[in-house]
């Protein structure tokens, strides 16, 4: 069967791909363009796999609450060079992820992967939708990490999409204070949420640390300035104990509290591309 040009524009169109690769695959598929879909797909996966060892260093931060269940998920989705993550097919590939997280009961790559692509105008799943993007750019891309919170939450991702927050508040908290403490975990960076998640050994070698600092103080005085120096340390590391960006003479325990007597925070995901 002849191939013409305005057959291989048009597969061109659906797939995006160059038209020598589009003729390849007409010819190969005897001019049925589905056909040609498919062995582009094909060969998009083994793209996939060529590329899999490459570095995925960029990418874009998306969180997305579900409208009906409440559920909010935050997600990083990987790629090797920043541009990649600038164009369309990565954004909503990204938002695709998001939304699909926050509906489901697991979400690990593979479960999200296998879902059908959100959008009235969409077909296949998520991982087709993948594997085509792949072809396209010639990219490895990838599901980072993801993490789903309920209840009373708030998110915060910055402008430039590279880190987000996203935060499970132990109950009903005011809008500002949400906004807040998200902000503050995107700028300060807290490795843990309360000082009993700090892991023992590390506290041990900071307490024998400070007693190296005090050595030949008075023996009556030694353990108070210990402690002194270990609530500082919680107070750079804890997110609780850290001053908080909007008020530094509280700490973000104490600016919960004001907000509510019992409130503060059960969780917290924060993700950056690039950093931990």
């Amino acid at each position: 069967m002849e191939i013409t040009a305005a057959m291989v524009r048009e597969l061109r169109e659906r797939t995006g791909l160059p038209m020598m690769e589009c003729k390849k695959a007409l010819q190969e598929a005897g001019g049925d363009s589905d056909k040609a879909i498919e062995i582009l797909r094909k060969k998009g996966l083994a793209q996939i796999t060529k590329r899999a060892g490459k570095q995925t260093s960029e990418g874009r931060v998306a969180c997305h609450v579900d409208p009906d269940t409440g559920r909010a998920a935050l997600i990083e989705m990987l790629c090797e060079t920043a541009p990649v993550a600038d164009t369309e097919d990565f954004q909503r590939l990204t938002q695709a992820v998001a939304e699909t997280a926050a509906k489901l009961d697991s979400s690990t790559a593979d479960d999200i992967l296998g879902q059908p692509m959100p959008g009235a105008d969409a077909s296949g799943t998520i991982g087709d939708f993948l594997h085509d993007v792949v072809n396209r750019i010639r990219e490895n891309i990838k599901i980072g990490r993801v993490g789903v919170c309920t209840g009373e939450t708030g998110y915060y991702v910055h402008h430039d999409s590279k880190k987000g927050v996203l935060v499970e508040f132990s109950g009903s908290c005011p809008g500002d204070v949400k906004s807040g403490v998200c902000m503050h975990i995107v700028a300060m960076r807290p490795p843990y949420l309360k000082r009993e998640d700090v892991d023992a050994t590390a506290v041990e070698r900071e307490r024998e640390l400070a007693k190296e600092q005090v050595a030949g103080k008075p023996e009556n005085i030694i353990d108070k300035i210990v402690t002194g120096k270990l609530n500082k340390w919680y107070s750079e590391i804890v997110l609780l104990e850290q001053p908080y960006v909007v008020d530094d003479k509280k700490s973000v325990g104490q600016a919960l509290r004001e907000a509510g007597p019992e409130l503060t925070i059960s969780r917290f995901e924060r993700f950056e591309i690039g950093g931990d």
